[in-house]
């Protein structure tokens, strides 16, 4: 499910996530409180919401409040264990790998973990008293993985097309995942867009977390790997 709202931004994405998920799960369970796989689980409002710093800082013991230079969070990084810290990785980017390799698994219960680093949120929105480094953006978590992702979409025209100059070099550098300029879509902005909200929602987990199915295959209509019984 992927959404647009005009004069929104990642705060109205949350609270409509929040109910809409939530909604769900009342409407079929008849209860906020539900079990899955074992474990259990309160989708009733409010969700918890977390920034990156605060998760980093909660779950692998590493503060980048604290942690000023891309040189000392690679040196952070690698003192906590981080796997694969290479020379070119800013404090953005060493931001995200300890999310992801220390803290993305403890958040059981519904979480937005919102601002993350503008290196991996390149259509995103500067959230304002970050020294431009953290952006408008959430991701939903719940029972460890991703369920949703938002941002305040980025609206400023000069500033995408930089973002597209910077995904660019990282490509160029061999960054697999560095999103491709699009010069179309900075043509539109100049032309005019309003402050906005988007939002996307992995409809096939949530029907897992609500119908209580191990695999998105157990929830998929048509299982591209479903076995054939030739008998």
């Amino acid at each position: 499910l992927e959404l647009y709202e005009a004069y929104a931004d990642y705060h109205t994405m949350m609270d409509l996530t929040e109910a809409l998920v939530a909604g769900a799960c009342m409407e079929i369970n008849g209860t906020y409180e539900i079990d899955y796989q074992g474990t259990a689980l309160s989708l009733a409002p409010p969700w918890r919401r977390m920034t990156m710093i605060e998760a980093v800082r909660a779950y692998a013991g590493l503060d980048f409040d604290q942690i000023k230079t891309d040189e000392e969070a690679r040196e952070a990084a690698r003192g906590r264990g981080l796997e694969e810290v290479p020379a070119s990785m800013t404090w953005g980017e060493a931001l995200s790998k300890c999310f992801e390799a220390f803290a993305e698994e403890h958040l059981i219960q519904p979480t937005f973990l919102i601002d993350y680093p503008i290196e991996i949120s390149p259509l995103t929105k500067i959230k304002p008293g970050t020294g431009g480094r953290l952006t408008e953006r959430f991701e939903v978590f719940i029972y460890g993985r991703e369920h949703g992702n938002a941002y305040t979409e980025l609206n400023d025209p000069m500033d995408q097309a930089r973002r597209f100059a910077d995904q660019q070099r990282r490509r160029e550098a061999g960054d697999e995942e560095a999103t491709l300029p699009d010069n179309d879509f900075v043509e539109a902005l100049e032309v005019g867009m309003p402050p906005t909200g988007g939002l996307g929602i992995g409809i096939d987990r949530v029907v897992m977390l609500l119908t209580n199915q191990p695999t998105i295959r157990d929830v998929l209509l048509f299982p591209t790997m479903k076995p054939v019984d030739k008998d």
